[in-house]
């Protein structure tokens, strides 16, 4: 099989970028219906409710379970994988988005407004526990369902 046909047929990849997908584009219908505005840009943003990094790796894993087996080598590559994104995501990540949030506040006490010789640090690069736990549902249902 050649090699574009063999990814287009690949169901665990496929799974896994359907799961993306669909966490991004639920950002947009969410802040739809929480703030009553229309965002495209959050389809390609970070942060946000449901993680889409989660809902990939969890779609991925739970893909790689179902095809190879729950005890099979490539299926714990994949569950590590996703127990590594999941601390990121609650924890490195959100800590880097909360220290950005002190800096730019700092700057504007410090300048007495924001410094617009200073681009604003991305604050929403992390994500609440809810919002992973969101991304893992997205991705086991995606999962399940393809």
């Amino acid at each position: 099989m050649p090699f574009f046909l063999g990814i287009f047929h690949n169901t665990i990849l496929i799974s896994a970028i359907t799961a993306w997908f669909s966490a991004q584009f639920l950002k947009v219908i969410v802040n739809l219906i929480v703030i009553r505005k229309l965002n495209f840009s959050l389809f390609f943003s970070s942060g946000g409710f449901p993680s889409s990094h989660s809902a990939m790796v969890s779609a991925l894993a739970l893909g790689v379970g179902k095809y190879h087996g729950w005890d099979s080598p490539i299926f714990a590559v994949a569950a590590v994988f996703l127990i590594v994104v999941l601390y990121d995501a609650t924890g490195v990540r959100r800590a880097a988005g909360k220290q950005a949030e002190v800096l730019n506040k700092l700057i504007e006490f410090l300048y007495h407004g924001p410094d617009l010789a200073q681009k604003r640090l991305k604050e929403l690069i992390g994500h609440t526990p809810f919002e992973v736990f969101g991304g893992v549902i997205v991705g086991i249902i995606v999962s399940l369902l393809i």
